[in-house]
């Protein structure tokens, strides 16, 4: 078995090679340690101060991709339009990096989904059915924010247009 540092020391080699998520399982098989050690390994990873983003896929190091600027959007919806408000958002060229809910009693909850394109659209909706997850909108009355990755201001006007004419996007005078 290798030693811890070590160990951390190679993940975050793997993932700085990485060209998509790494999931914790491949993790704990290359290095012969369960999955649980490696989860421990990419919190201490974390508390050094390496970004290491963590969703459904796996995890990857935060390197904004270059050249992408980055907004919230407030949006309103059910669960009938999550799948429109995420192609809407892909189809115009933007990236949904999170969602963010403001609880009650936990305050703000940050949830990393960093969706890119229409196929992965269908495998995080496959995903929450498979897993008959609750979506933290639901627990807000469909109200939340996107941290949204978008190459040009253009391609952000085309976003907010397409989300307001759906009626997802949380307008000001509301």
């Amino acid at each position: 078995m290798i030693e811890g540092q070590k160990r951390r020391e190679m993940i975050l080699e793997e993932l700085s090679q990485a060209t998509k998520n790494v999931n914790a399982t491949q993790l704990s098989e290359k290095f012969g340690v369960s999955r649980q050690i490696v989860v421990g390994d990419i919190a201490l990873l974390r508390a050094s101060g390496i970004e290491i983003i963590s969703n459904s896929r796996g995890y990857r190091l935060a390197n904004k991709s270059a050249g992408m600027l980055e907004t919230k959007l407030a949006v309103k919806h059910g669960p009938d339009q999550v799948e429109e408000e995420l192609r809407l958002i892909v189809e115009n060229g933007g990236t949904v990096a999170d969602v963010i809910i403001e609880h009650e009693l936990y305050g703000e909850i940050k949830g990393t989904v960093d969706i890119k394109n229409d196929a992965e659209v269908t495998a995080f909706l496959n995903k929450v059915e498979q897993a008959h997850a609750t979506l933290l909108s639901s627990l807000t009355d469909g109200i939340h924010l996107h941290t949204i990755q978008y190459p040009d201001e253009e391609t952000l006007v085309k976003i907010k247009q397409a989300l307001s004419q759906a009626g997802i996007l949380l307008e000001e005078n509301e």
